[in-house]
């Protein structure tokens, strides 16, 4: 009896037992296929993590953009500064490896510098004294002839006419003086400004090429040691980039300003050689530089030599602009800094649209800062138990 007992009793437990493991078994189905039927794609999860991140990041972005922008006054002198640095580094470090003080190189430097800058000005202004005659007397031929052209067929234009031009142009002179005046006014804000930024730039410039690895020292000591490692070698490779762009930018306005030379020199136009200078100095600017200096040399070639010559003049501006955007700026510099053909022009184009020509002359290098920073950032050195 107490077998049977027994046996009724487990079998009454195992039903018991039995009943409340298949409610539990079916329940948890029935929760999971409506939490499964209500639970949002993973794509779409995925997406909107991303989503809102991005849009800090934009918003961060945009606020450092406009605070750059109000302190542009600061910021342009700090930006040529460092460009500048990375062209004259070189020579300072070679100086240093001679066996000239770091302060002694800087100032030699400096001074080289300033002399090769000084003895391009002194030898521009002597051309522009020596061919300003000469510009004035072709100017004055051309401009009968162009009278002449005009006077006759189809235009039938007077002579009269066109002096009577000439003279109210100090008549609407006096009759906007205001407008000449605020103009003049403004020009004089610009002037304080560019000679304010200059002495700035200068100032960060001896300073940088003096003390810059101690300044990078410095700011790497507020870092962790692994984190000043990483961030040591990205700056090295980033500013190793900066080096290349700018030896880059100056081979191709080289050639730019040989070729502009040459062909002003071959036409006979005065002023070659100072329009050549100024070829050379506008191409730092990528693309757009080219065509100001060309217009300007275009200008004195129309007033020289006639249209025959400026047209000509036009047709070998146009075909180097297309080469310098094709061609020079992403084989020459492209292929100095390691970036491909594609986003050189890309971030020229980009860097215009977003800031202008100061965008465009800074968007090569910050893409190739970019783009060796960031690896070495996130290269990770091997620890003491890694093999």
């Amino acid at each position: 009896m107490r077998d049977d007992g027994v046996g009724d009793a487990g079998v009454t437990a195992g039903a018991g037992v039995r009943r409340p493991e298949q409610a539990r078994v079916s329940m948890p189905d029935r929760r999971e296929s409506a939490a499964e039927h209500n639970r949002v794609p993973g794509w779409l999860q995925t997406g909107a993590a991303w989503s809102w991140r991005l849009l800090i990041l934009a918003l961060a972005v945009y606020l450092i953009t406009r605070m750059l922008g109000i302190l542009y006054i600061v910021v342009v002198p700090c930006v040529a500064a460092l460009l500048l640095t990375a062209l004259l580094q070189p020579l300072a470090d070679r100086l240093c490896r001679a066996g000239l003080p770091r302060l002694a190189a800087t100032w030699a430097t400096l001074l080289i510098a300033a002399a090769v800058l000084g003895g391009l000005v002194t030898l521009v202004a002597t051309r522009v004294s020596a061919d300003y005659p000469t510009l004035v007397a072709e100017a004055r031929h051309t401009t009968t002839q162009v009278e002449s052209w005009l006077s006759g067929p189809p235009f039938h234009v007077k002579n009269s006419n066109v002096q009577k031009f000439l003279n109210d142009i100090p008549g609407y002179l006096s009759k906007h003086k205001s407008f000449v005046e605020g103009t003049v006014v403004t020009g004089g804000k610009i002037a304080a400004q560019f000679f304010g930024g200059l002495v700035l730039m200068l100032f960060v410039m001896f300073f940088l090429i003096k003390d810059g690895e101690r300044i990078w020292t410095w700011l790497l000591g507020a870092l962790r040691t692994e984190s000043a490692e990483r961030v040591n070698r990205a700056g090295h490779a980033a500013w190793l980039a900066v080096v290349y762009y700018m030896r880059g930018t100056v081979a191709v306005a080289a050639i730019h300003a040989i070729v502009i030379g040459l062909v002003l020199w071959i036409m006979s136009v005065p002023l070659a050689l100072p329009l050549a200078v100024l070829v050379f100095l506008a191409a730092f600017v990528p693309l757009v530089g080219l065509l100001v200096a060309g217009a300007l040399a275009i200008v004195v070639t129309l007033a020289t030599k006639g249209w025959v010559d400026a047209v000509i003049l036009l047709g070998i501006l146009i075909v180097e602009d297309q080469l310098e955007a094709h061609l020079l700026q992403p084989q020459v510099v492209g292929r100095v800094i390691r970036l491909h053909p594609l986003a050189v022009i890309l971030s020229l184009a980009v860097g215009g649209v977003l800031a202008g020509i100061a965008g465009a002359v800074v968007a090569v290098p910050i893409v190739a800062v970019i783009t060796r920073a960031v690896p070495e950032l996130r290269r990770r050195d091997p620890g003491p138990d890694d093999p």
